[in-house]
């Protein structure tokens, strides 16, 4: 027989265990994946000020904090009852977004528990230290100084890529691709770039036959002062519905959008010989950051199933406000006043019609973020084949400068004379993000059907964007996009929203109509 003292303690560790034993295992999985997303959301700031702010002295220590950070959130959904949560809570009475809640955290749990936390901490140390040296290496033009730390990050993907690869049942490519592609798959990726092969360089020779035979558009010269080019936009940025109350714009060396809907972060970057290139990299990320403003709040605010679906719909709203609305003539109308007031200028070249031709010069260049609309898609194809031949060992990461000198000579005529230019341009491989490249085209794609759904669903799309207003635009995203989150597969948003799933007709019927039929 107990005494009444231990039976009195007892009792009461029971009743503190009740709650938790009673508790529907959805409800237990909501708040483990809370905690979660929340350690996402600190992840997010730390890089982000690792990219703006950070001293060079700091590199080491916050790759320390990084994986952490990265393994306590990795322990957290890997943890030994998740399984069984995940099963019980599949067998409960859960409304739609509930069930899609279920579904994505199955798929994060997939993610997580297929690579062992020490893979995940030395994975997570290898991208900043590379990072940090790209950063050198980059203005250095300097590949063989950043190689060896490449090479670290490139074994370390290889043996994620593998181990989720076994989990998921598909090749280790395409389980890299699933982490910014929900059921990407590289054999449909394959068809519809072997499509746009088909199309493009046709089209290219047409386009700038077209651009031939109109008088050049005059280039505004500069200098334009990194202060003016910045107020100009926050200006624009305010235009399109950026809420500074909860974001701000800084300056990195590749520009990008992070941190969490509560506290949007966007970067960019400064060339006092080219106000457009600065400019463009923030109507870009504005875009970017509209999408994270959108998302489901509440309840679905720090839940799988509130985040963005994936990085083909989230390209697509950077590109949506940065190709579709912001080189239209609706827009330039309206801009080209408040640029040439912002700089102090006046004269032709300031005039609409020579920003819209300036606009949609088609001109092929070494800079993927710098490309016009028309070749784009050529530096999205070049790195998604490189990227893919060295996850599968078809290509040593040594011999990564001439393979990617050989692509640009074969899809754009041009050859990078050095590597600042060439293989070294881009953040993504260097910070860890392998299969991430082809959302970009294919983001582009989506952004056009969705941009062509808006203007046919709401007459006053592109009156409203003529003077300054995107409010509609930015209405019709919200309610088609932005607030469904994750609850519906990419495929059945885009369809929802437009009538029809990805339709490559839809983009180049645009390009088209842009660069044949209007441009005059």
């Amino acid at each position: 027989m107990l005494q009444p003292g231990p039976w009195r303690h007892y009792c009461a560790a029971i009743w503190e265990a009740l709650p938790m034993v009673r508790q529907p295992a959805y409800r237990r999985l909501e708040a483990l994946f809370r905690k979660s997303n929340v350690l996402g959301d600190t992840l997010s700031l730390l890089h982000w000020d690792m990219s703006t702010m950070m001293p060079d002295g700091g590199a080491n220590a916050r790759a320390e904090q990084m994986a952490l950070v990265k393994t306590i959130a990795h322990d957290m959904i890997t943890a030994p009852e998740i399984p069984e949560l995940l099963d019980r809570a599949d067998g409960e009475a859960l409304d739609a977004w509930e069930r899609a809640n279920l579904r994505e955290m199955r798929r994060a749990w997939v993610h997580a528990a297929a690579v062992p936390a020490d893979l995940v901490e030395a994975q997570a140390k290898a991208e900043s230290a590379c990072e940090m040296v790209w950063r050198q290496a980059r203005p250095a033009a300097d590949f063989a100084m950043v190689l060896p730390y490449l090479a670290e990050v490139l074994s370390l993907a290889r043996q994620t890529a593998q181990a989720k690869a076994e989990k998921l049942g598909v090749s280790p490519y395409d389980a890299l691709l699933d982490q910014y592609e929900p059921d990407g798959r590289s054999a449909e990726i394959d068809a519809v770039f072997a499509d746009l092969e088909d199309f493009l360089p046709g089209f290219v020779a047409r386009a700038l036959e077209s651009q031939a035979r109109r008088p050049a558009p005059a280039m505004p010269a500069g200098p334009f002062p990194a202060e003016r080019q910045k107020a100009v936009g926050l200006e624009f940025m305010s235009a399109l519905g950026f809420d500074f109350g909860h974001g701000r714009l800084d300056t990195s060396l590749h520009p990008f959008c992070g941190g969490y809907p509560e506290d949007v972060r966007i970067t960019t970057r400064f060339d006092e010989a080219d106000f457009a290139s600065s400019l463009m990299g923030v109507l870009h990320e504005t875009g970017h950051a509209l999408y994270d403003f959108g998302l489901p709040d509440g309840r679905w605010r720090a839940q799988p199933v509130g985040k963005a679906r994936g990085m083909v719909m989230h390209e697509s709203q950077s590109l949506l406000i940065e190709m579709q609305a912001c080189r239209s003539r609706e827009f330039l109308g309206w801009a080209a006043p408040r640029l040439a007031a912002a700089f102090g200028r006046q004269g032709a070249e300031w005039e609409p019609g020579n920003l819209y031709r300036l606009g949609i010069r088609i001109e092929p260049g070494y800079i993927r973020i710098d490309a016009d609309e028309v070749t784009y898609p050529a530096h999205v194809i070049i790195r998604y084949r490189l990227e893919k031949a060295l996850i599968e060992g078809g290509l040593d990461l040594k011999d990564l400068p001439g393979a990617w000198a050989e692509g640009y000579r074969h899809l754009l005529g041009i050859t990078p004379p050095d590597d600042r230019l060439g293989c070294l341009q881009d953040i993504h491989w260097f910070g860890g993000a392998w299969g991430y490249f082809p959302t970009y085209t294919l983001g582009a794609m989506t952004a056009a059907q969705l941009f062509d759904a808006a203007k046919r669903a709401d007459a006053s799309v592109l009156p409203g964007i003529a003077v300054g207003d995107f409010g509609p635009l930015r209405a019709w995203l919200r309610a088609n996009v932005h607030s469904k989150g994750s609850l519906l597969s990419t495929r059945d948003l885009l369809a929802e929203a437009t009538g029809r799933p990805l339709d490559p007709k839809v983009f180049q019927a645009h390009l088209t109509a842009r660069y044949l039929d209007e441009a005059r």
